[in-house]
């Protein structure tokens, strides 16, 4: 079993920043990358960014590009997500997953939910306007 913990969300005005969490406990040898994910109101949960910790391999949504940097401390088992020039559309609850597919998969597949099977509380990121 894996436990996953985000923190950092929070109320900012848009263009702003924040710096999310995930700290990961357990059995962390099981998993091969840990993602972001965030779902809006009424809208379906998308991925946002993805690393595969052994490597560093890095996917971003194209809605990510250029604003949020995906990063990880392996000392301190924790995978942090940059946001920054943040937007009222990135307003929503924000969930870090693991997930222990082989690197093979990670390039194309990284952002399907059913490749996660461990998942956080979520936290909220409230942008704005």
């Amino acid at each position: 079993q894996v436990q996953l913990v985000e923190s950092g969300g929070g109320s900012v005005q848009a263009g702003g920043s924040l710096r999310l969490s995930c700290a990961a406990s357990g059995y962390t040898y099981s998993t091969n990358y840990i993602g972001w994910f965030r779902q809006a109101p009424g809208k379906e949960r998308e991925g946002v960014a993805s690393i595969y910790t052994d490597g560093g391999l890095i996917r971003y949504a194209d809605a990510a590009k250029g604003r949020f940097t995906i990063s990880q401390d392996n000392a301190k088992n924790t995978v942090y997500l940059q946001m920054n020039s943040l937007k009222p559309e990135d307003t929503g609850i924000y969930y870090c997953a693991a997930g222990s597919r082989s690197s093979g998969w990670f390039p194309i597949f990284w952002s399907l939910a059913r490749g996660y099977n461990f998942w956080g509380q979520g936290t909220q990121v409230t942008v704005s306007s």
